[in-house]
């Protein structure tokens, strides 16, 4: 419909129809019974109440095999019943799990089938598991609201109207905004195959916070991953089509001496999908010496014109126009109204007119869809260039990264004095065999060691030459574990999506600046009203005292867990009815601590209060004790940034 793609794919799900229930006969309540779900079964039961005769109703999602529908399928008259939703249902495809059903609920086969109420429904499943709201990109003014289901129902419908009449929504739309979605995660082999995966896990079984998709893999690849390959990587990792290796096999004998530093997971859960202990040991080596970790996921925009300052001065908290030097890189957030932050990204400038933006790869095509929107309806005159596929990006940070730097290129022009931290400079590289390419470096760092983001033509001649080279000088290749969650743990590092979102004003999240630029910018009267105000709660970064609570056994929890507060027993839920949760944690092994990041209310927001997570917790053995280190900004590692800016 209006040319607008939808990444959903509408999936069968057989609903079967049993009764009258005799107990729902003659009496007012709307529903006698509540919804069962029978996880192990990839089913539920629930009583449908007055509006379908008091029948209960036994719903079933294909976990093996579901049946996706075509789109164009979807009216087929011979496939059909009274309605383009409702499809013939043959019972030979969900024989077996009704078997189940009527032994863990003997009341349908009691009750009886009637067969003239039971078809085939249709359910939207997406690409990614979660739902599709707000306007199209493609379309100005076409708003959708998409794969949402029973539970979700009238808070998609809550959201989606906040959002059309007040431009914006009580919650993060981080997870359900349909900009999330890159045109290539539009294409309908890539839902197709994205969406038949997810139907396969709509109740079971249980999906692990790092679980990995198998189909549509290796969409975009670095001009490293052929070389990456060849060490071994991990690639059970992707975002936004791009493969990113969490660690290497080759380092599990070149730094035998890390691993002994580190713990081994004994759960399997725990260490699933992530080879962590290589990880570790690879974050190790590049603090003692210089590791090299591939950025290509980066998304970049380059933005030029006459209006181009007038438009990223106005959407970022930090001053990026006016008297702010070229080759200066700023470290930004911008807003929503509500101060609530809604991007974090760096944006250095290239020019007069003329800058470079550099996202996360997951927010990239939303961040682009929030300055295009805001350059369309003032009529700016900036020309936004999409530079993601066109440019490479390598990490090199540690110790001796300007010592590894230094061999291709003279080493006063890198140094501190020439090259200071936060600025971006053009440099030419003469690597090995001769060897020579031109580079955008920036000296930056979200590892917490000194180094550049390397920048280059994503061609993979340049790209080999300038990894074979550095491989040559020792440096230690480093996987995306280290970089996304335990070194970003050690320095509370902030992550779009997980810790910063625009349901916590940037007061609350700790990341607003030591001044507010004299310039106005879209959320700065909100901006300026949580200064002076007492946060209703803050993002503290803690340490878990006891990994081994079970005596069984450490545990090194993953995913998201609730946070208790040991005086009450309870979740604490600050002023605003937001509860405290795990934002990101991980075992980081600088600092031998597991670290979690999370939101807690600011009457126990206290450097030194003692909380619990809980995880996997049966009769008390999944409760953990942490203390609170960090209240606000700081830093586990280097808490001075002595390192970074060496």
């Amino acid at each position: 419909m209006a040319g607008v793609p939808v990444p959903l794919s509408p999936v069968e799900h057989p609903l079967l129809f049993f009764g009258p229930l005799p107990q729902a006969q003659g009496v007012e309540d709307f529903l006698v019974y509540p919804l069962l779900r029978d996880q192990g079964n990839s089913a539920y039961v629930r009583d449908t109440g007055r509006l379908h005769g008091g029948m209960l109703e036994w719903g079933y999602y294909e976990d093996k095999e579901p049946r996706l529908v075509d789109p164009e399928d979807i009216g087929n008259p011979e496939k059909t019943m009274t309605s383009d939703s409702m499809r013939h249902l043959d019972l030979e495809e969900i024989a077996e799990p009704l078997e189940k059903a009527f032994e863990t609920t003997p009341i349908l086969n009691e009750l009886g089938w009637d067969e003239r109420s039971s078809f085939n429904g249709l359910l939207s499943v997406t690409s990614d598991a979660f739902s599709l709201i707000g306007e199209s990109p493609e379309v100005r003014g076409f708003w959708l609201c998409e794969g949402v289901w029973v539970k979700d129902g009238p808070g998609c419908a809550r959201l989606c109207a906040e959002w059309m009449i007040n431009g914006k929504t009580q919650m993060d739309m981080h997870s359900f905004d349909i900009a999330r979605f890159y045109p290539a995660q539009k294409e309908k082999e890539f839902v197709k195959t994205r969406s038949f995966e997810n139907a396969q896990t709509i109740y079971t079984p249980a999906v692990h916070p790092r679980e990995p998709y198998i189909s549509q893999r290796e969409l975009f690849v670095s001009p490293f991953y052929s070389r990456e390959k060849e060490l071994g990587g991990y690639f059970d990792n992707e975002i936004a089509g791009w493969e990113r290796a969490l660690a290497y096999e080759s380092n599990q004998q070149k730094l035998e001496n890390y691993l002994q530093e580190v713990p081994v997971r004994e759960n399997e859960w725990d260490r699933r999908h992530v080879p962590y202990e290589i990880a570790n040991a690879e974050q190790l080596a590049m603090s003692e010496s210089a590791g090299m970790i591939n950025l290509s996921h980066f998304a970049i925009m380059d933005i030029k014109g006459s209006d181009a300052e007038r438009m990223l001065e106005y959407l970022s908290v930090a001053k990026v126009g006016g008297n702010t030097p070229e080759e200066r890189i700023i470290y930004t957030n911008f807003l929503d109204e509500d101060g609530g932050v809604h991007a974090d990204l760096t944006i250095s400038r290239l020019g007069v007119d003329s800058y470079r933006v550099v996202t996360g790869g997951a927010d990239g095509n939303r961040d682009w869809v929030h300055l295009r929107n805001y350059r369309d309806d003032l009529g700016l005159e900036a020309d936004i260039n999409i530079r993601t596929h066109d440019i490479a990006t390598l990490g090199l940070w540690g110790p001796q990264a300007k010592e590894a730097l230094g061999h291709f290129i003279d080493p006063s022009e890198i140094s501190i004095e020439n090259f200071p931290f936060v600025a971006a400079k053009y440099l030419t590289l003469n690597l090995s065999g001769g060897k020579k390419i031109d580079v955008w470096a920036a000296r930056i760092s979200y590892v917490g060691e000194s180094g550049w983001e390397i920048y280059l033509n994503n061609d993979s001649e340049e790209g080999l030459a300038l990894y074979d080279s550095l491989l040559e000088v020792g440096v230690v290749p480093v996987g995306i574990e280290t970089y996304a969650n335990s070194r970003r743990l050690e320095k509370s590092f902030r992550l779009q999506g997980a810790d910063l979102e625009t349901e916590y004003n940037s007061c609350e999240s700790a990341v607003e600046r030591r001044l507010v630029k004299e310039a106005d910018f879209h959320g700065k009267a909100a901006h300026l009203v949580h200064r002076e105000e007492e946060p209703s709660a803050i993002l503290c970064t803690m340490t878990l005292d006891n990994l081994n609570v079970s005596g069984i056994g450490a545990r090194y929890p993953v995913g998201i867990s609730p946070i208790i507060d040991p005086d009450t027993g309870e979740v604490p839920v600050d002023s605003k009815g937001r509860r405290s949760y795990s934002t990101s944690m991980s075992y980081c092994p600088s600092i031998k601590k597991h670290v979690v990041m999370g939101y807690l209310p600011k009457n126990i927001a206290v450097q030194g209060k003692s909380l619990l997570l809980e995880y996997f917790n049966e009769n008390g053995d999944g409760i953990y004790p942490m203390t609170v280190q960090i209240v606000g900004k700081g830093s586990l590692y280097d808490p001075n940034n002595e390192r970074v800016r060496s």
